[in-house]
């Protein structure tokens, strides 16, 4: 892991059509359409089904807007609003069990129909929460954030 993998900054959020909006309006940023749906995840707690949506800027630097799911590790941040720092892995559970070895607890893993992990979200009691996200996955976020479409 390195600090050159990271490539978002995530924050959870009410209303991400608002969100969007009001980031728009002052900054300037274009969004890519909003993705996601029923998501296996395997928690502390053990495994379970939850709505996950997101959008990601097209602008740069990349800010993903989470939609909030309440009772669970993601809830809008207490006054910073920033909820994670995402990083590309090029192996989600060699570096989720190396942040583990050095305090970062895990707080939720995806995982693959065959049950390999491709995200994983961590938390230090000294940082932010931090999210690693397979490589094999950048090709089709590449594909998303040029165009702004979900990839077919």
């Amino acid at each position: 892991m390195k600090s050159s993998d990271q490539f978002h900054v995530g924050i959870v959020v009410d209303d991400v059509a608002a969100a969007a909006a009001e980031l728009s309006a002052v900054f300037g940023y274009q969004w890519c359409e909003e993705f996601g749906g029923p998501a296996q995840v395997t928690l502390p707690g053990g495994d379970a089904v939850l709505d996950l949506r997101a959008t990601y800027s097209m602008s740069v630097p990349r800010v993903e807007l989470v939609q909030r799911v309440p009772g669970t590790l993601w809830e809008p941040a207490a006054d910073s609003g920033v909820h994670h720092l995402g990083y590309w892995s090029d192996d989600v559970a060699a570096d989720s069990a190396e942040l583990s070895r050095r305090g970062h607890r895990m707080e939720a893993l995806g995982k693959r129909p065959d049950g390999t992990p491709y995200w994983a979200f961590h938390r230090s009691g000294t940082g932010p929460r931090i999210e690693l996200v397979s490589r094999a996955l950048q090709p089709l976020l590449e594909q998303y954030w040029e165009t702004g479409r979900r990839p077919s």
